[in-house]
């Protein structure tokens, strides 16, 4: 038997809300999907009238729908907002590069200007290249800093006022999940707020913050609109799997699970003794943080310094990490200019036997084309011959080459510098980092995937 929607349309009910339990056509679903999203924009004032917007843009369901929204609300409440789309290329093949075509769709169809920032170009790494380093378990913990700042640096190219991200209930109730379990009280703190960035920075918003994931899929298959479904091929293997399985378990014994969650994370305190990071400055990127070299410098420094975990873990982790590492390179310093040294010593014994047997060659040959015995050396040489053997005098150099893995080509470029026993063989390493900005937060991707800078 037909159930009637229950707004009293007199159409019959298609679909029952996850979020109230309500049974309702599609066109009341809309209206209400849509009206509480437009609520939600206008009790938090996440827009003035003419500014300009750049949605993240991942080609998923929840920003492909954010997308969509936004265009209608803004045409039907005369938001008067510039919107436009951003999207970053991580470099994951076999997702990321097909997900960019749905993102190329949605430009056409909803007629956005598009800007893509690719993590190659940023930082001079892709995630492949950095899976391939780290391995499979932390790899969304880099994944999610660079997106982040990735995503600042591109609304900064666009002098956008804010940056809209598809961030749904689901997620932020994630967040406040896995918060609890790693007892991070300063995430805990702020990962349930509606817009967050500090003075000086493009703020974030999130329009979709009470939307249930469940709906948002609802509506764009009613919707008809065009996204990419397919999950990250990394992230099976993330700690926010572990935290969505849970909510789904606690969804399915009751829906309202999700709401409480957000409004625990929301209502919170936290004690005056308590201790929380205190917002500074980033040394290397001038961005704000937490610490002094925020999370994206230790990242991007471990990479390009061979040390992957570098970033992982504690902060007096990574210090204790980094000052072995520059204990090493002052160590294999000292031993190669040890090396360059000795060589030096042995090429000029080598020139001066050679010139003191040129010399005994000429007087030699004044007085006779052969070799004397008495006036030479006895009948032990050739007088037509050098005494340096050139593969005798090359093989301290070969062996220099082998032990401290340099390219041959690269010492005779060199060759000036060696000789006056300067050269740093580490040059392309070294410990002052190109500035970036960049701004730590979680070191989860926070579901901004789709899937659920400059080089140093």
């Amino acid at each position: 038997m037909p159930v009637p929607c229950r707004r009293g349309c007199g159409k019959n009910a298609v679909l029952k809300r996850p979020k109230t339990g309500d049974a309702l056509c599609k066109e009341c679903f809309f209206w209400a999907f849509e009206t509480e999203i437009h609520y939600t924009i206008t009790k938090a004032e996440l827009f003035n009238k003419g500014d300009s917007v750049a949605i993240g843009a991942s080609g998923g369901k929840d920003s492909t729908v954010l997308a969509y929204v936004l265009k209608t609300l803004n045409h039907r409440y005369n938001y008067e907002l510039n919107l436009m789309l951003l999207s970053i290329d991580e470099g994951i093949t076999g997702y990321r590069d097909d997900s960019l075509e749905t993102v190329k769709q949605n430009r056409d169809d909803y007629e956005m200007p598009l800007k893509i920032l690719s993590y190659k170009d940023l930082y001079g790494w892709t995630m492949d290249e950095i899976v391939a380093q780290i391995g499979r378990k932390n790899n969304c913990t880099f994944c999610g800093v660079f997106r982040r700042q990735a995503l600042d640096r591109g609304a900064a190219m666009l002098d956008v006022k804010c940056i809209a991200t598809g961030h749904n209930a689901d997620d932020i109730a994630e967040t406040v999940l896995m918060n609890v379990l790693r007892g991070d009280i300063a995430r805990l703190k702020r990962c349930t707020a509606i817009s967050t960035g500090s003075e000086g920075t493009i703020p974030r918003v999130k329009p979709l913050k009470y939307t249930y994931e469940k709906e948002i899929v609802m509506y764009a298959h009613y919707k008809k609109l065009v996204y990419f479904s397919t999950e990250c091929v990394f992230a099976p293997n993330a700690y926010r799997g572990h935290a969505r399985a849970l909510l789904k378990d606690m969804e399915k014994i009751r829906p309202a699970c999700i709401m409480d969650i957000i409004y625990s994370g929301e209502t919170m305190s936290v004690k005056e003794q308590v201790s929380l990071p205190t917002q500074r400055t980033c040394t290397r990127c001038n961005f704000v943080s937490s610490q002094e070299v925020c999370k994206a410098c230790v990242l991007l420094e471990g990479l390009n310094k061979g040390l992957p975990k570098l970033g992982i873990g504690k902060s007096s982790k990574a210090k204790r990490m980094l000052e072995e590492y520059k204990a090493k390179q002052a160590e294999n310093e000292g031993a190669l200019q040890d090396a360059i040294k000795d060589l030096n010593d042995t090429n000029s014994i080598g020139v001066r036997n050679q010139r003191i047997s040129s010399k005994k060659k000429n007087a030699n040959k004044e007085n006779n084309d052969t070799c004397n015995k008495n006036d030479c050396c006895g009948g032990g040489c050739k007088s037509n011959a050098s005494n340096v053997d050139p593969v005798a005098s090359n093989k301290k150099l070969n062996m220099l080459l082998e032990q401290f893995g340099l390219d041959e080509k690269e010492s005779v470029k060199k060759k000036p510098s060696l000789e006056n026993g300067v050269s740093d063989p580490n040059d392309e390493h070294s410990d002052e980092d190109t500035p970036f900005n960049g701004q730590e937060e979680d070191d989860t991707c926070s579901a901004s995937c789709g899937g659920s800078h400059i080089a140093f």
